[in-house]
């Protein structure tokens, strides 16, 4: 059963020999996270993957709506949960990091994981210790609340807090890194890894289409400069159900 999640992550790269936290080789610059597959257009209601739209044609259908943060508690959001897969001891956080893994850790009972080699997209970073990393969402759990459209259920919020239908909604960083964001949009704070900028905008935006999520005029603006700097960035998202 962890087998399968592994069809999330990438092949595994014989890198045991790297140390704790070292930058990834320059090789390693671009993203090496698995894009969703096009597809062609679903039929209007239906569910599927959308065509692949560019950067700033997907920042043009997000709708801009002042936030909200007021009554925001992080636990209207209900994570971990029992994941994929149920039966295999693992909840969504470890299978996220054994997903992604570029190398397999050993999973012991109780889904205690040993080894294992991971890079952070945000900082670009080589992290050999799963107790190094944090699971982030991609757009943070605050910043959902914050752009809700009209407030979800507690239902929805544990499929957001918690979804794994899609590549792009949680990610394994560096711990530093994701403390770094915090709660922050793209108006606020990108990764340190200059190179991951394009992929980091497109995601964002794929995940607030993916969830019907809104954007402030500040954090709309920033995309749309990030988008100057991305003329061949594509986004592909599937509308959760």
């Amino acid at each position: 059963m962890i087998k399968n999640l592994m069809l999330r992550g990438l092949p595994a790269l014989t890198l045991a020999a790297l140390p704790l936290l070292t930058t990834a080789p320059a090789s390693h610059a671009a993203d090496l996270r698995p894009a969703p597959a096009a597809s062609s257009p679903a039929a209007p209601g239906a569910p599927g993957v959308r065509a692949p739209l560019s950067l700033f044609d997907a920042i043009d259908q997000l709708t801009v709506a002042e936030e909200h943060r007021e009554g925001y508690k992080r636990d209207l959001y209900k994570h971990w949960n029992k994941g994929l897969v149920a039966s295999d001891g693992c909840d969504t956080r470890k299978e996220v990091i054994l997903a992604e893994a570029l190398e397999a850790p050993q999973v012991a009972a109780g889904c205690k994981l040993t080894g294992g080699v991971w890079r952070s997209a945000y900082d670009d970073v080589v992290v050999t210790d799963a107790a190094r990393l944090d699971v982030d969402h991609f757009v943070p759990l605050a910043e959902v609340y914050d752009s809700e459209r009209t407030p979800w259920d507690a239902a929805r919020r544990e499929a957001y807090a918690n979804d794994q239908n899609s590549p792009d909604t949680l990610i394994a960083v560096s711990a530093a890194s994701n403390r770094s964001k915090a709660d922050k949009d793209p108006a606020q704070w990108m990764p340190t890894d200059g190179s991951y900028h394009c992929t980091y905008a497109a995601t964002w935006v794929g995940t607030k289409l993916r969830w019907d999520l809104a954007v402030d005029e500040a954090e709309r603006q920033a995309l749309l400069g990030l988008a100057e700097d991305c003329p061949t960035t594509t986004v592909v998202y599937e509308p959760a159900a």
